[in-house]
């Protein structure tokens, strides 16, 4: 028999969100450990929130819409708030209600300011990576360290000498500004949008961009992320970045770091034996001596960590094709570092759920 087409909707509904999200859907396991890294968390709410005054968005809330926002692909803050009208799943994972209003976006942005002036980012992927080694997922002798480019968001135009009056009454606006055949270095230009965004290209051949660096370090057990850091984009700042993190990461007395032949040098191999870490980097013997000799290349755990390290670069390719991090959507590095660590917390919670939950 043929269903009559109802058109008016019902008034009441007695199936509770809970209900209808599939008992096997991925996003139940990511909430549950998302769920546990806010816990952990408390306290850092506590701090920066006043005990008196209006109740503002719940700290909780913010991070699961943005945790949303870096796994769906949302490229704004005012479709995700469209988002949350209607999908019944984003309800439910953020934590509204059916029946609750869905903030303003301007209201929502004013609130997430608030956590982007803390080390919120850094805390919550803390919680998550406790939650891994909990579980036995991490190794504490095995890493690889890796660095990407992040386009900052600015244009090529607005990289104006430092020296050049740019509120002139009789200039053109900057869209204007020819610079092709322009000889322009960072000593002596900087952009007018974000200043602290450096022109930079990644090798030879390679064009050049305003950006930021994103550098991380992986555990070669699973992949998992267990240090991530945002600089700007210098010549040596890959070789920096590795040695800072590698003094953070909580390791056995004897360690390995691999890496490409970028880390081929002789200041960076020297800081990481000084730490008690064995450098499993690819050899530079281009028109240069390695700074590092058979006695690690030819040990068997050398051709392994070499394997490994090529796993490093699932972290950047998940978050530029899927996360956010191809083009910055922040000027500065605080605000884009903060955005890039959040990111490899969202990519250790993809990672770990089916390691922890298999199917």
């Amino acid at each position: 028999m043929r269903g009559t087409d109802q058109n008016q909707s019902a008034m009441f509904s007695y199936v509770s969100a809970e209900s209808r999200i599939p008992a096997d859907h991925p996003l139940r396991a990511t909430r549950e450990m998302t769920n546990r890294a806010l816990a952990r968390m408390d306290g850092e709410f506590r701090k920066l929130y006043s005990r008196t005054g209006r109740p503002s968005i719940a700290p909780e809330q913010l991070l699961r819409a943005l945790l949303l926002q870096v796994l769906y692909s949302i490229r704004s803050e005012r479709m995700l708030m469209e988002q949350l009208e209607y999908n019944l799943l984003f309800r439910w994972f953020v934590g509204l209600e059916m029946d609750d209003r869905v903030w303003d976006v301007t209201v929502f942005t004013k609130n997430r300011n608030r956590l982007l002036d803390g080390e919120i980012a850094e805390s919550f992927f803390q919680a998550v990576l406790e939650q891994a080694r909990e579980a036995g997922l991490l190794s504490d002798e095995h890493f690889t360290v890796d660095g990407t480019l992040i386009e900052a968001w600015a244009s090529h135009k607005s990289f104006r000498p430092k020296d050049e009056d740019h509120g002139g009454s009789g200039g053109g606006v900057a869209s204007e500004h020819d610079f092709h055949g322009e000889r322009r270095k960072n000593d002596t230009h900087a952009s007018t949008t974000d200043p602290e965004a450096r022109l930079f290209r990644k090798g030879r051949g390679k064009e050049a961009k305003l950006c930021f660096m994103g550098h991380v370090i992986t555990e070669n057990r699973h992949g998992l992320v267990v240090a991530a850091q945002t600089t700007l984009a210098t010549g040596t700042a890959e070789r920096d970045a590795s040695v800072a993190m590698m003094k953070g990461v909580k390791r056995s007395r004897r360690s390995t770091l691999g890496g490409d032949k970028n880390y081929d040098t002789r200041d960076h191999v020297k800081a990481l034996r000084k730490l008690g870490v064995t450098p499993h980097v690819a050899q530079n013997n281009r028109n240069r001596r390695s700074a590092i000799d058979d006695r690690t290349t030819g040990h068997p755990g050398y051709e392994v960590s070499q394997r490994k390290r090529k796993c490093v670069e699932q972290v950047f390719g998940w978050g530029k094709v899927v996360g956010p991090i191809r083009k910055a959507k922040h000027r500065g590095v605080r605000r884009v570092g903060w955005m890039f660590t959040f990111t490899q917390a969202a990519y250790n919670l993809v990672r770990m759920r089916p390691l922890l939950c298999p199917i």
